[in-house]
């Protein structure tokens, strides 16, 4: 994770429902909240219905500038006919911190190849989310095999959870998977994610040795 005083350039892939568009969107509102400039582009081309064009006006106001197609410009079109927005293209060159919300899986992760200057932009850091209770990843074999199809990423983010039904011990064997896939991909691991439910019901909950990140749920929102 870079220092404060450093443009912040993240990339969140994973997994269909690992937590990275929850991760995007609260690592944006962290940076909003030290009153730095920040840009979210929503790369979701995969499952368009379900990305950040909902959320646009609740994030704008919290100081987040928000690139991403609104449910009005694309009445109609479903799943269908999805295309990159225009600006999301250029959201390399834009000032200040920028964080790309990119689309689950292998052709998710291709998206970032449509972006101007991806090849050479030298601040941009691909961060992969580890949920070992999805399906093609629930269990360190399959995670690896995974993590090598998707293509670049730099670091490794924890987010395993149970939704409603996370205990300390999910979140922990996560975690210690994840630090297993690291190490063996030869990769840092930048933090774990919990929900702020998860910490009202575990107050106490902690990990020696990553920082630990509290998100605010914003994604239940998303489906337009």
């Amino acid at each position: 994770m870079q220092d404060s005083g450093q443009r912040v350039v993240e990339a969140y892939v994973g997994e269909y429902a690992s937590g990275k568009s929850e991760n995007a969107i609260n690592r944006a509102l962290q940076l909003a909240a030290l009153n730095q400039p920040v840009t979210l582009a929503d790369l979701d081309l995969v499952e368009p219905c379900y990305t950040l064009r909902s959320l646009q006006e609740i994030l704008n106001k919290k100081g987040i500038d928000v690139l991403a197609w609104t449910t009005a410009q694309t009445i109609g079109l479903g799943e269908a006919g999805q295309t990159l927005h225009p600006a999301c293209r250029w959201a390399l060159k834009r000032p200040g911190n920028v964080i790309l919300d990119i689309g689950y899986g292998t052709h998710g992760a291709n998206i970032l190849n449509l972006l101007e200057g991806a090849d050479c932009e030298p601040d941009l850091r691909v961060i992969l989310v580890a949920n070992f209770s999805r399906p093609l990843t629930g269990d360190l074999q399959r995670f690896m095999e995974y993590a090598q199809g998707i293509g670049r990423f730099d670091a490794l983010l924890a987010n395993t959870h149970l939704s409603d039904e996370t205990t300390p011990q999910v979140v922990l064997d996560g975690i210690k998977k994840t630090i297993q896939a690291a190490e063996q991909l030869q990769v840092a691991v930048d933090a774990f994610s919990v929900t702020k439910e998860f910490m009202q019901k575990y107050p106490d909950f902690d990990y020696d040795g990553l920082p630990m990140r509290v998100l605010q749920r914003y994604m239940p929102q998303g489906f337009w």
